[in-house]
């Protein structure tokens, strides 16, 4: 039976005891108040069976504060809709997603009236992305004479996604390039010998570059005109995010493939502001996810959605496939981002070999994030033999990545050797140089 005795039940029986403390030299009495809490149970017992049936209009449902992202806490809403005339005092219980950390208690107790509506909210955490499930919600109410709880259950099982933090990666593109560049991504007129793109004509001044007068409308005029130029618009930025064995590795509370996640959408926002299509390619051993290139704010809305449920695997990338990918789809000139992971020189030969797919056509920039900051690790003085041993091999791994990234620019391209801490700022700073210079 889905009942538990209330507060007023017990307090009743516990009258009963009182009569029974005098009954040593009265059994009669010991008869009696063993009738007594019979007919207390049974009393109980009717008042279950009479009240259990918890009315049809009395509802409960879920409502979310906003769509969850990681590290940001949720505020969720139960709303619980009473339109029988009867009160009914409830006792409710969310069950919520263990996955999702708890902020505050998911249990509430209170009376709501009849034709009204009462709501209870609590707060909830995500600590990963995914899909998460709700499911109904355990609800006690208190019977017509108040003997008994009768439990039942109310609502609907919910499923959630849990996306990543977009405030989190606004924030690392502010703090990355400050309110002085990032205003400057978005402008039309930049300085002087910046951009390719023509813009306007202006009287000559002393100080431009001879190359940009026009003679032609110099001599219309019968006054020097510079050609006035701006950084180029509608360019492509494909950013290719590895999914393989070493993007697993965790650094602090997340995986080398959620920071990169992060940073990938946080170039994608300066891109947007900056009037550029980007686009996202997502690979391990083939093809995971790939979503064109194209322009705007709310194009982030369809990247948010293709990354919430992937996942690094135990598995060693295809840079091959994903390159061959890449220049099957995207026919126009782009700036190739890959994020990805390199140990050693050996383990990049893949890596550096495939990169002749994407050469001369498009520009890569090839960012590896590191475990940990191994320049760090040799700059202090060993205390211990193991300390000299631990150096010796950090010594080894950045020459290794250092020849790897070397070889990467040999063949053309671009490369960042970066932590986790650095690799937003850095590559939002390489991905201005690449348009100011105009190197696409």
């Amino acid at each position: 039976m889905n009942f538990v005795f209330s507060r007023r039940f017990f307090i009743l029986l516990a009258s009963g005891l009182v009569p029974l403390s005098l009954s040593w030299n009265a059994p009669a009495l010991r008869y009696a108040v063993l009738i007594y809490d019979f007919a207390l149970v049974a009393l109980a017992l009717f008042d279950f069976f009479t009240s259990r049936q918890l009315s049809a209009e009395l509802t409960v449902r879920r409502e979310f504060e906003k769509r969850f992202a990681i590290g940001d806490e949720s505020k969720i809403k139960l709303l619980v809709e009473n339109a029988s005339p009867r009160d009914f005092h409830l006792k409710i219980k969310d069950e919520f997603p263990p996955e999702l950390k708890l902020s505050e208690t998911r249990e509430a107790e209170f009376t709501v009236a009849a034709q009204t509506t009462a709501e209870f909210i609590y707060g909830l955490t995500p600590l990963n992305r995914g899909k998460y499930q709700f499911g109904v919600v355990a609800v006690r109410h208190l019977s017509k004479l108040g003997l008994v709880w009768c439990q039942t259950v109310l609502g609907a099982a919910e499923t959630v996604k849990v996306y990543p933090n977009m405030r989190r990666a606004r924030e690392m593109a502010l703090r990355a390039l400050g309110a002085v560049s990032f205003l400057a991504v978005q402008r039309k007129a930049v300085l002087r010998g910046e951009g390719r793109d023509f813009e306007s004509m202006r009287d000559y001044v002393p100080g431009d570059e001879l190359r940009h007068i026009s003679w032609t409308a110099t001599a219309r005029r019968s006054k020097l005109t510079t050609r006035q130029y701006q950084i180029e618009r509608d360019q492509t930025i494909l950013i290719a995010l590895d999914a393989g064995r070493l993007m697993t590795g965790r650094i602090g509370d997340e995986t080398k493939f959620d920071t990169a996640i992060h940073a990938s959408l946080a170039l994608m926002t300066a891109a947007a502001r900056g009037g550029d299509n980007c686009g996202l390619m997502v690979f391990g051993r083939k093809v995971k996810k790939y979503l064109p290139p194209q322009k705007g704010v709310r194009y982030i809305d369809a990247v948010l959605e293709a990354l919430h449920d992937l996942e690094p695997e135990m598995i060693e990338p295809s840079y091959s496939r994903a390159f061959q990918f890449v220049s099957a789809n995207s026919k126009k000139r782009s700036f190739v981002v890959i994020l990805t992971d390199l140990v050693d020189k050996e383990s990049s030969k893949e890596l550096i070999s495939s990169l002749k797919l994407l050469r001369p056509r498009h520009l890569p920039l090839v960012v590896t994030i590191g475990d940990r900051d191994l320049n760090q690790a040799v700059s202090s003085k060993p205390s211990e033999i193991k300390d000299v041993f631990t150096q010796s091999a950090a010594e080894e791994i950045i020459y290794q990545r250092e020849a790897a990234l070397r070889s990467v620019e040999t063949l053309g391209g671009l490369a960042l050797d970066v932590t986790t801490q650095t690799l937003a700022p850095k590559l939002l700073e390489t991905y201005l140089k690449v348009k100011e210079r105009g190197l696409l």
